[in-house]
């Protein structure tokens, strides 16, 4: 049988319930990933009629995007489908897909959380014995709050999978987010049905490009050189842990849920220079996305101009779970990277035309340098050369 008072009993009870198998905590990521998408409301299911009609105009953008794009869309042959979610179910689907990704950003951060003096200090300070293992399990719980917070702030805007150009796991089924949809629908006055063809052909012109595996295999790389260049700044955590109550749960959030509190003020000088690539890249992407939307939309949205305008302004104010992707995967996409992206498109197709753009998602050796992304003509002449 356990000694100690009552509260030496509950501080054992919540060291036991942080602990964690792994660099991050995943029940209090999800639990915080869900308080943050549905605001501590229950959602009520997606409506099956908004499936169905969303299958439908799936069914004409997809023929429509094959068309333009000339790149396949199924990843097993077969047709795309959609399944319909709340925002919880996005935040929990997103964390998932995430999952291996944001664990190599834990392990990267892990290292120096664990050698920080405050965390030294606090392992050898005679209070540890009465705290267990909560010095040990608060690395993954700080991150679990950090991701959990970054999901389901995301969660409470996204209209469907591809809100952020980030790969998914391979397969041919798209989360789309019908309250979301319907709602933008609503608020800016315009036909739901014209908005739902929108993200519907929004989320096929991505799911092509990202589900190409060299196009994976690249975004995933620059991905991971970003985090792995995370040089955290211990000060900064060693001031967030001595206003940290471990016997007052509703405090966590608060005190952590910022990711400046691990990251620091600054980026590395390793993370600005890996950057470079992956905003390129991601600049590429949106271009072309931009470039077949603008091609394919206008004929099948009667709206498509001011819809698109209203859609592209909600993507440059981005948000709170924006500036997290930005700040924690190197993610970030702002209003000149959007621009730069549309203006490497239209000056491939101005020099090659279409033919010479859809060179673009050939094989690895077509994707573009950041310096050939700012000067198409380079990459142009670059993949006209014969292979060494």
């Amino acid at each position: 049988m356990e000694g100690g008072g009552p509260l030496e009993k509950a501080i054992r009870d919540l060291a036991r319930m942080l602990t964690s198998q792994g660099p991050i905590n995943w029940e209090f990521a999800r639990q915080l990933a869900l308080m943050t998408a549905n605001e501590g409301e229950a959602e009520a299911n997606p409506d099956p009629l908004a499936r169905v009609r969303l299958e439908e105009l799936l069914r004409v953008a997809e023929m429509h995007i094959e068309e333009a794009t000339g790149l396949p869309l199924s990843t097993h042959g077969g047709l795309l489908t959609v399944r319909t979610v709340t925002r919880s179910d996005w935040a929990i689907r997103t964390l998932q897909a995430w999952k291996s990704l944001l664990e190599t950003l834990a392990a990267a951060l892990g290292k120096s959380a664990a050698e920080s003096p405050m965390m030294a200090e606090m392992a050898n300070d005679p209070m540890a014995k009465l705290l267990g293992n909560l010095p040990q399990a608060l690395a993954p719980l700080l991150f679990g709050i950090q991701v959990g917070s970054m999901v389901g702030h995301l969660a409470t805007r996204a209209m469907g999978q591809y809100d952020l150009p980030v790969p998914r796991p391979m397969g041919d089924e798209l989360l789309m987010v019908p309250v979301a949809i319907d709602g933008f629908a609503q608020d800016w006055s315009l036909a739901v049905d014209d908005v739902r063809l929108w993200v519907c052909l929004h989320e096929i012109a991505h799911h092509a490009v990202l589900s190409r595996p060299h196009v994976r295999e690249r975004l995933d790389s620059l991905m991971r050189d970003y985090v792995n260049a995370f040089e955290p700044d211990a000060s900064s955590l060693e001031d967030r842990l001595t206003m940290f109550d471990p016997t007052d749960l509703s405090s966590l959030q608060a005190t952590f849920s910022n990711p400046e509190v691990l990251l620091g003020d600054m980026q590395s000088e390793g993370q600005r220079q890996a950057m470079v690539p992956l905003t390129a890249l991601l600049s590429a992407v949106v271009g072309y996305v931009d470039h077949v939307m603008d091609t394919v939309g206008r004929k099948l949205i009667a709206s498509y101009g001011p819809l698109t305008e209203a859609m592209r302004r909600r993507r440059v104010e981005g948000g709170e779970g924006t500036t997290f992707v930005a700040r924690l995967l190197g993610v970030s996409l702002d209003k000149a990277a959007y621009e730069r992206g549309r203006a490497f498109v239209a000056g491939v197709v101005e020099r090659a035309g279409e033919e010479g753009l859809a060179r673009l998602w050939h094989s690895a050796r077509e994707l573009p340098t950041p310096a050939e992304v700012t000067a198409p003509g380079l990459w142009l002449a670059r993949i006209d050369l014969p292979d060494a």
